[in-house]
């Protein structure tokens, strides 16, 4: 077990749990801790540094959930290999809830269906209607210039609170002049695609087909690399010849895998190889973390001139009709950006920019993700439970309780993924199969299992729900 030099100032700005976390994180890129190390147990440092064991406990999740440490059973926190980052400034993660923006996955509906388990839907119930309704009621008499045209990349006003809040709550590291905002990462997706000409693309497989399909018909040709435990493979991304690589790194739809520090130090010694390289990270559901803090963005590792396109939108968090997202670009592509689409008009209502400016900058976003993450973290645990109830524990496994809208359930010695969807189907439920993620290589999908997305279940269907599928699938 290594002996930590650790200083922490408990009047300091930032929380004592931050200021351990980042002294381990720099350490463990700097070297002094070397991959294999065995980190103190959390009691003996808590009484190190005179703290309470919580501190030690949240600094050593966080770093687990980044992949620089591994928790071993009975055994402790042990250093894994850092891949070779250099030292960042980790994300300020601020006393109030922490919160992101995700891209908008598949929204179809399955109609005439009793349960909706699609992962396109939310909870509109939970939308701040009073809130939302007063800011823009107020704008649209008080604010008669939003009539006119604004910036072009959106109201300035607009992507300064943008940039406050991804450098505080994902780690994002830009200024506002990066920042463009667009109706829907779809429309920023073939912008981007369209900028970098006709390129050959990497994709996640399985991975959400619709970035796919935008990117193809942009002119960008795609290939598949499939996921492992880690994300998206690096060697894949090396073999496909591609130069732009699209990664879902906090929160990869839909197997829900978080992608470790070391593999995303191979995407970005990836893309540092070779001009013209770029990542672009979709920051996909990632403010629907239930065990830790949103984890730092990828972008924020590669910094201002680095070689990734940073991509989140408001659709989950506020509603799929809402089209609002933004797209952080490299300071290296800004001025082509600008050179090809700087006379293009924004794409959003600046009644709208403004609404969501107002409940960025009067702190009713933040609580509204807090009251959202609540609710579906209950929501997530109760499901589970019916289900496990409904099965028993030994029967199915679920993942992705961890973060996102959504589960991934098998069902052991299931009679097949496809009967179980059929079945599911016949009973009033709406889900689809794992497999139908597959671009390619779907026979290497595993067995009986399937996605249950549950933002649009209401709480008082679950128990109904789960007995649905026990009786569709026994």
């Amino acid at each position: 077990m290594v002996q930590l030099t650790v200083c922490l100032d408990s009047g300091g700005e930032k929380p004592l749990y931050q200021q351990l976390y980042e002294s381990l994180v720099s350490q463990i890129r700097s070297g002094a801790l070397k991959a294999g190390d065995r980190l103190p147990g959390k009691r003996a440092l808590a009484g190190q540094l005179a703290v309470a064991v919580n501190t030690v406990d949240t600094a050593y999740q966080m770093l687990a959930a980044e992949g620089y440490l591994e928790a071993r059973p009975r055994s402790g926190f042990f250093v894994l290999e850092s891949g070779g980052f250099p030292a960042v400034e980790a994300p300020a993660f601020p006393h109030r809830p922490a919160a992101d923006a995700p891209q908008e996955q598949e929204d179809e509906e399955e109609p005439c269906q009793r349960f909706d388990l699609s992962t396109g839907g939310v909870d509109t119930a939970l939308f701040p209607f009073r809130t939302w309704g007063r800011i823009q009621r107020d704008l649209l008499y008080g604010e008669p210039e939003l009539l006119r045209h604004g910036h072009r990349q959106g109201d300035e006003n607009l992507r300064r609170e943008l940039a406050e809040y991804l450098r505080a709550y994902r780690g994002v590291d830009c200024g506002v002049e990066q920042i463009v905002v667009g109706a829907g990462v779809e429309y920023l997706l073939g912008l981007v695609a369209r900028l970098l000409g006709p390129v050959t693309a990497a994709v996640e497989n399985p991975g959400y087909d619709r970035s796919r399909m935008i990117l193809e018909n942009s002119g960008v040709r795609c290939r598949c690399v499939s996921i492992d435990e880690g994300g998206l493979s690096a060697e894949g991304l090396e073999a496909s010849g591609a130069d732009l690589c699209y990664v879902t790194p906090s929160h990869h739809f839909p197997t829900a895998v978080t992608m470790p520090v070391s593999r995303r130090a191979q995407l970005l010694r990836w893309a540092r190889q070779r001009p013209g390289r770029y990542i672009l990270e979709d920051d996909y559901d990632a403010e629907f973390r239930f065990d830790t803090r949103p984890l730092p963005s990828l972008q924020g590792m590669g910094g201002r001139w680095g070689p990734v396109i940073y991509l989140c939108t408001f659709s989950k968090s506020l509603a799929p009709s809402i089209r609002i997202a933004c797209m952080v670009l490299p300071m290296g592509l800004l001025g082509q950006y600008q050179a090809v689409f700087g006379s293009y008009a924004n794409t959003v209502s600046r009644f709208e920019q403004q609404t969501l400016c107002r409940f960025l900058s009067q702190g009713h976003f933040t609580r509204h993700l807090s009251r959202m993450r609540s609710v579906y973290r209950g929501r997530m645990t109760a499901l589970a439970e019916a289900l496990e109830g409904a099965f028993g524990r030994e029967n199915i496994v679920l993942q992705g309780r961890h973060t996102g809208l959504h589960l991934l359930l098998t069902l052991k010695n299931g009679p097949g993924e496809e009967n179980m969807v059929r079945a599911a189907r016949q009973a009033g439920v709406a889900l689809r199969g794992l497999s139908q993620y597959y671009m390619e290589g779907r026979e290497t999908c595993p067995e009986n299992t399937v996605v249950l997305g549950y933002a649009s279940l209401r709480d008082e269907e679950i128990p109904a729900l789960a007995e649905a599928l026990q009786r569709a699938w026994t």
